[in-house]
């Protein structure tokens, strides 16, 4: 086996949750540095190189609103679902928790066959 393949590998499957586990953070404003510390702290990493991107596309598609707030003179981009946003969540929660389960099936009766 190529030694870079499972790194490949993993690569895609976290890219397919990335969008899911930042829809799920932003329920109330967050800016990014705090969202990035959110999913950090509950085992997700994600690089700036990645978020930020991935923010401004989610507020152009129509998922997000943004404002700029000033704390402590630093001024910060806020992130927070909208109703669309919200609805959107709702939509790829329900289609995660059913791969979810799909995947679940099909692993434990793949594992039968090891032992």
């Amino acid at each position: 086996m190529v030694s870079d393949v499972p790194e490949k590998l993993e690569l895609e499957l976290r890219r397919g949750v990335v969008v899911l586990a930042v829809l799920s953070q932003l329920r109330e404003l967050r800016y990014g540095y705090e969202l990035r510390q959110s999913l950090a702290s509950q085992g997700l990493t994600i690089e700036e190189g990645t978020l930020y991107p991935l923010l401004r596309r989610l507020e152009s598609q129509g998922v997000l609103n943004s404002e700029w707030q000033t704390t402590d003179g630093k001024p910060r981009r806020y992130y927070a679902l909208n109703p669309e946003g919200r609805a959107l969540l709702e939509r790829l929660t329900s289609s995660w928790r059913g791969l979810n389960t799909t995947m679940n099936q099909l692993l434990e009766s793949g594992t039968e066959s090891w032992t």
